[in-house]
C-alpha cells in the first residue's frame, strides 16, 4: 500500500476510469472512498488497500466486487486530480466535484467542531448559508448512480441505496474533519481533541457541543436587523439592532427572536420546540463575535441593542466579518443609500494638450523615438466614488472623510459609510503611476492598490491608446488606417502577413515594441523587412534597423533583404574587420548575439530606428550578459521575433516583453509573484488576465489558424514505437538500479545532477547502446531497436525520391547514424554547432537541388531559420523536453513555400522514460498553447518514488 503522494500519474489516471462511492463512518474522518468497476473486474494498482463491495447493477440486485479502498484524506487529491482525465468515469467527475465543493467550504472557515454521535470529536461543514445549501442540493440533484451504488443494508428487502443529498452532506462533512488535523493543530485545540487522527471519545462535551451546533441542527439561523430612527430630526439618527430567526428549509419564514423567546404564536408553530433554547444558544454564540449583543443575553425577553456610533462602524467592517464566521448576516435599512460606496479608479493625463494627442513625453511617431514609459510623463491615479451612478466631488468625498460617523448626509439623502474606508481613500486618490502602469491597468481593467485589487478605467488619450492597442487591426469597428505593401518590397505578401504588418506598424508608430510569435515558415522575415520599408517612408526616415539574430541566420537574413528589399543597403557587423562607420539611414545592420554582447557600447552609440532580436528565445534569461547588452541599445522601436515565446517558463515571456515594452509586466519577482505561479499552477483566470495584458503585444498565429492552413498541404505526425533489443535492455535496468540507489543518499544539488544524468543516460540507451558506451569503434547494426525501424523508413522514403529529414539532440548518435547510412550507401550530410556559416549555407542548397536525400541535423542547431521544403519526411530519432522545439525543427520542412504533404515520424521506445515522457508532451500541448512550459528541470524536482516510476522498464522489450 502506498499514499497518494507517491501515486504516479498513470495510476491517478487508471483509477479515474474506475467508479467510485463514498462510504460513511462515525467519525465522518473514518470515512472511506472505494473505486470498482461495474463489470466486477478487479481496479488497478495504486494508493489505498484492496477490499470487497457490495454494490447493486441495473436490475436492482446485489452483487459482490473487488476495490481498491482510501481515506477520504488520502482520496481527496486523488479525486481532484483524477476529475479532469479525459476518461473520468461520471462517478469520479463527481466526487470530484464534491471534494472542490468541501475544500471551498474550508477555504471559507465554514468549520464547526461537535461530537459524532458516539461523542467523538468530529468537524463538519458549516454554517451554510442558502446559497451554500442550494449548491449541494444541486449538486446531490446530479449524483450519477454508481455514485451511490452500495446498499444502505445489502441485507435488507428492498435494497435501499443512500438519499443523495444525505450522502452529500455526509461527505462534506467528512473532509471537513480529516483537514484541520494537521501537526499543528494541537496548538491551535489545546489539545489532542479536535486535532488528532485518533477518535477522541468526549462525552463530557455534550453540552458545549450543543451551544456551538445551536440553529444548524434544528434548521434555523441568526441574523441582525439594523433600524434607524430620528433621520429627519435634529438631533441626528439613532440606530437598533434587532435579532431575528430565519428558517433554513423556508428562507421566506422570519421572527424577532423577542417574539421566539417569548413563546407560542405563529413563530412558536412555525419553528418547533427547539427553537426558543437555540436561538437563545444562537445569541450567545454571535455575543461572543459583537460584544456589543452582550445585554440581550442578560434581557428577560431578548428584544433588541443601541448600538454607539463606533459600535455601527465595527458593524460596518470586523463585526461583521466576525459575525458572518459564526454564519450571522447583518441586513440595513433599504432607505439607506448604500452600505459602502461604489468605488473604481480613474488613470488619465492631468492636462491633455489642445489636439488631444500623447502628453508630453511619449512619442507620436516611431521617428520620435520617445517610449512610452518616460519617467517625466506621469498620469494621475484617481479614484472615481458614486452613490449609485453618481459621481462624488472632491469636496463631498472631503465631507465623509471629515465626518467620522457611519451614517453622513450627503445630497439630501443618508449614506452609510466605514469612515476609515473614506479616510483611506482621499490619503491614495491623488497618486501617480507611469504611462505603461496606466496602459496595463487599463488593458487589464483592473490595478492593485495598497495590497486591493481595484476596478481601473481610462480617460481621454489613455482611453484612445488603449482602444487602439487592444485592436490594432480595427477588426472590432475602430477607424484604423491600413498599411498597404511597401512599393520598394519586391514580393506579395498573404493577408495574414499584411495584417501583421499593420499589427508592427501600429504598435511601433505609438512609441511601443511587439513580439512576432508566428509558427516557423509562417514568412516573419519578410514581414519585418516590409515594415522598414514602411517605416523609412515615413516623415523623416525612420533610421537604420539593426538585427541581431543566431550566427546560422546572417546568410538567410542577408539573401532575403537582397531578394524582397533588392535596393536596400545591408551591412555585416561581423568579423574582425566589422565597423559602423558611414551607415546608411535607410539600410539594414546584421549582427550575432555574441558580437552584440561584445561591442554593445559601439552598437549603443548609433541612432536606431528599429532593433529587431531574432530568435528572441537567446535572450529569455534576463540576467544572462546577452538579454544586458540587448538592453543597451536604444531604438525608436524594438520588436522581438520568436516561433517559442516560452519554453520552460513564463519568466521567459517576461524577459522577452520587459525588452520590447519596458515595464509592461512589472518587475520580474512582482511578475512571478502576480501571475506565473498562478498561471504555471494551472490557474485559467490568472491565465485570462496574464493574457488580456500580453495579448496586444505579441501577435501570435499559428499555421493550423483560419486563412493560413488552407495554404499549406498537410502535415501527418505519427509516433512510431520500438522495442528494446536485450543489449538495450539490460544497460537501462541496470542504469536505473545503481543510479536511483546513489539519488537515495544524495540531496540538492547534488541530487539534481544525478537526476540529469540518468535522464541522458536513458535517452541515449534508447537510442544505441553505443552512443551511451562512447564505443570508438562500434558495431551499430542490430544493436537498437531505433535503428532497424529507420533502417525500415529510409528504404521506403529514399527510394521514393523524398528528401528526408533526420534531428537528434546528440551530435555523437548523428556520427553513428552518418557512418552506418554511408555503409549502406545512402547519401547523408550532417549540420550541427559547429558548422561554419559558409557551409551551412551550401548544405541548404545542396539539399534543396536533391544532391544529398538525408539531412542529418543537431537539433539545437538547425532547429531554427533553416528553409528544408524539399523535405517530404521529418525523423525525430529522440525526443526533447518541449513539443515546441520539436515543432520548430519540423517547420524547417513545413512552412510556406512547402508544395508536398509532410509526414513526421517520432520514435520512442517502448514501455521507458521516452514512452512516459510521450505521454506527458501530449498532455503538456494544451499547456504550451497557453504559454506553458516546464522542461527537465521540474523532473529534478521529483520525489524518490515518482522518479523510479518515471524510469522504470515496462515490457517494452524482445
Amino acid at each position: 500500500m502506498h499514499s497518494p503522494s507517491s501515486a504516479s500519474l498513470s495510476e491517478i489516471s487508471a483509477l479515474a476510469g474506475c467508479s467510485v462511492v463514498f462510504l460513511p463512518s462515525d467519525p465522518a474522518r473514518a470515512g472511506r472512498l472505494a473505486f470498482w468497476h461495474p463489470d466486477g473486474s478487479t481496479p488497478p494498482e495504486g494508493p489505498g488497500e484492496p477490499g470487497t463491495l457490495t454494490v447493486t447493477g441495473p436490475d436492482a440486485l446485489p452483487y459482490e466486487v473487488p476495490g481498491r479502498l482510501l481515506s477520504v484524506a488520502d482520496g481527496l487529491p486523488v479525486l481532484t486530480r483524477a476529475r479532469s482525465a479525459a476518461h473520468a468515469s461520471a462517478a469520479v467527475a463527481f466526487w470530484g466535484a464534491a471534494g472542490l465543493l468541501a475544500l471551498q467550504f474550508a477555504a471559507r472557515g465554514l468549520l464547526l467542531p461537535g461530537l459524532s454521535a458516539t461523542d467523538h470529536d468530529s468537524w463538519r461543514s458549516g454554517p451554510l448559508t442558502p446559497d451554500d445549501l442550494m449548491r449541494v442540493r444541486t449538486l446531490a440533484a446530479s449524483m450519477p448512480p454508481t455514485a451511490h451504488a452500495v446498499p444502505v443494508d445489502p441485507a435488507a428487502r428492498p435494497l435501499l441505496l443512500p438519499e443523495p443529498e444525505r450522502l452529500v452532506r455526509a461527505f462534506l462533512d467528512a473532509v471537513a474533519d480529516s483537514l484541520p488535523r494537521t501537526p499543528a493543530a494541537p496548538l491551535a485545540a489545546g489539545g489532542p481533541a479536535f486535532a488528532a487522527r485518533e477518535p477522541q471519545h468526549l462525552p463530557g462535551h455534550r453540552a458545549w457541543a450543543a451551544d456551538v451546533a445551536a440553529g444548524h441542527d434544528a434548521g434555523v439561523r441568526l441574523s441582525l436587523r439594523v433600524e434607524v430612527a430620528g433621520l429627519d430630526e435634529g438631533d441626528g439618527p439613532s440606530f437598533r439592532v434587532v435579532p431575528q430567526i430565519h428558517s433554513v428549509s423556508d428562507p421566506a419564514v422570519v421572527a424577532d427572536a423577542a417574539e421566539m423567546w417569548a413563546g407560542g404564536g405563529p413563530a412558536a408553530e412555525a419553528f418547533g420546540p427547539r427553537a426558543r433554547m437555540d436561538t437563545l444558544l444562537m445569541l450567545r454564540r454571535a455575543a461572543r463575535a459583537w460584544p456589543t449583543l452582550a445585554p440581550l443575553l442578560s434581557a428577560a425577553v431578548p428584544d433588541a441593542v443601541d448600538p454607539a456610533d463606533e459600535e455601527i462602524t465595527e458593524l460596518l467592517g470586523p463585526a461583521a466579518r466576525a459575525l458572518a464566521a459564526t454564519g450571522v448576516q447583518v441586513h440595513w435599512p433599504r432607505e439607506l443609500s448604500a452600505r459602502t460606496l461604489t468605488a473604481r479608479a480613474v488613470i488619465g493625463p492631468d492636462d491633455e494638450e489642445a489636439d488631444g494627442g500623447a502628453p508630453r513625453g511619449l512619442a507620436r511617431t516611431a521617428s520620435e523615438a520617445a517610449p512610452l514609459l518616460s519617467s517625466d510623463a506621469l498620469l494621475t491615479f484617481n479614484w472615481w466614488f458614486a452613490l449609485g451612478d453618481q459621481q462624488l466631488s472632491r469636496e463631498e468625498l472631503d465631507r465623509l472623510a471629515e465626518a467620522g460617523r457611519p451614517l453622513v448626509r450627503l445630497r439630501d439623502q443618508w449614506v452609510l459609510i466605514d469612515p476609515d474606508e473614506a479616510r483611506r481613500a482621499r490619503e491614495t486618490r491623488d497618486r501617480k503611476v507611469t504611462p505603461i502602469d496606466a496602459l496595463g491597468a487599463a488593458l487589464t481593467g483592473s490595478a492593485e492598490v495598497d495590497g486591493r485589487r481595484v476596478e481601473v478605467r481610462a480617460t481621454g488619450w489613455l482611453e484612445r491608446l488603449r482602444e487602439r492597442v487592444a485592436d490594432p487591426a480595427g477588426q472590432d469597428g475602430a477607424e484604423v488606417p491600413a498599411v498597404g505593401q511597401p512599393a520598394a518590397l519586391a514580393a506579395a505578401l498573404r493577408d495574414y502577413q499584411l495584417r501583421g504588418l499593420n499589427w508592427l506598424h501600429t504598435m511601433t508608430s505609438l512609441g511601443l515594441g511587439g513580439c512576432l510569435a508566428d509558427d516557423m515558415g509562417l514568412g516573419k522575415t519578410i514581414t519585418l523587412i516590409a515594415l522598414h520599408l514602411h517605416r523609412q517612408t515615413l516623415e523623416g526616415g525612420a533610421g537604420p534597423t539593426l538585427v541581431v539574430c543566431p550566427t546560422s541566420l546572417m546568410g538567410n537574413w542577408q539573401r532575403e533583404i537582397g531578394k524582397f528589399a533588392p535596393d536596400t543597403p545591408v551591412r555585416r557587423f561581423h568579423g574582425a574587420s566589422r565597423t559602423l562607420d558611414d551607415l546608411a539611414e535607410d539600410g539594414f545592420v546584421l549582427t550575432t548575439y555574441g558580437t552584440m554582447r561584445l561591442d554593445a557600447p559601439r552598437l549603443a552609440s548609433v541612432r536606431w530606428g528599429m532593433v529587431v532580436a531574432d530568435e528572441a528565445q537567446h535572450v529569455k534569461n534576463p540576467y544572462s550578459a546577452t538579454a544586458r547588452a540587448l538592453r543597451t541599445i536604444g531604438a525608436g522601436a524594438r520588436v522581438a521575433l520568436t516561433g517559442t515565446p516560452v519554453e520552460n517558463n513564463l519568466s521567459e515571456l517576461w524577459a522577452i516583453l520587459d525588452w520590447t515594452t519596458p515595464g509592461l509586466l512589472g518587475r520580474l519577482g512582482t511578475f512571478r509573484t502576480r501571475y506565473a505561479r498562478a498561471v504555471e499552477g494551472g490557474d485559467p483566470a490568472a491565465a485570462e488576465r496574464l493574457g488580456a495584458l500580453v495579448r496586444p503585444f505579441l501577435l501570435r498565429r499559428r499555421k493550423s489558424d483560419p486563412g493560413i492552413a488552407p495554404e499549406l498541404p498537410p502535415k501527418t505526425e505519427t509516433d512510431r514505437a520500438v522495442s528494446l533489443t536485450p543489449e538495450q535492455a539490460g544497460l537501462y535496468e541496470a542504469v536505473v538500479r545503481e543510479t536511483l540507489a546513489a539519488i537515495a543518499e544524495a540531496d540538492g544539488m547534488a541530487r539534481r545532477g544525478l537526476v540529469v544524468k540518468l535522464l541522458t543516460s536513458l535517452k541515449q540507451i534508447c537510442n544505441h547502446p553505443a552512443q551511451y558506451l562512447k564505443e570508438d569503434d562500434p558495431r551499430i547494426a542490430g544493436r537498437s531497436g531505433k535503428l532497424e525501424l529507420l533502417d525500415e523508413l529510409l528504404d521506403t522514403m529514399v527510394a521514393e525520391g523524398a528528401g528526408v529529414l533526420v534531428f537528434t539532440q546528440y551530435v555523437g548518435m548523428a556520427r553513428l547514424l552518418e557512418r552506418h547510412l554511408a555503409a549502406r550507401g545512402i547519401g547523408t550530410q550532417f549540420l550541427h554547432g559547429g558548422t561554419p556559416v559558409a557551409a551551412r549555407e551550401e548544405m541548404v542548397n545542396r539539399f534543396q537541388a536533391g544532391d544529398a536525400p538525408v539531412f542529418l541535423l543537431s537539433l539545437k542547431a538547425a532547429g531554427t531559420g533553416l528553409n528544408l521544403t524539399r523535405a517530404a519526411h521529418v525523423v525525430h530519432f529522440d525526443r526533447w523536453w518541449n513539443p515546441a522545439v520539436e515543432a520548430q525543427a519540423t517547420d524547417r520542412a513545413y512552412r510556406i513555400g512547402q508544395t508536398q504533404p509532410v509526414q513526421v515520424h517520432r520514435l520512442i521506445a517502448e514501455g521507458t522514460i521516452e514512452d512516459r515522457i510521450a505521454d506527458m508532451l501530449a498532455r503538456k500541448q494544451g499547456l504550451a498553447d497557453a504559454v506553458l512550459g516546464s522542461g527537465e528541470s521540474a523532473l529534478t524536482e521529483l520525489s524518490d518514488a515518482e522518479l523510479a516510476d518515471l524510469v522504470a522498464l515496462r515490457g517494452g522489450t524482445r
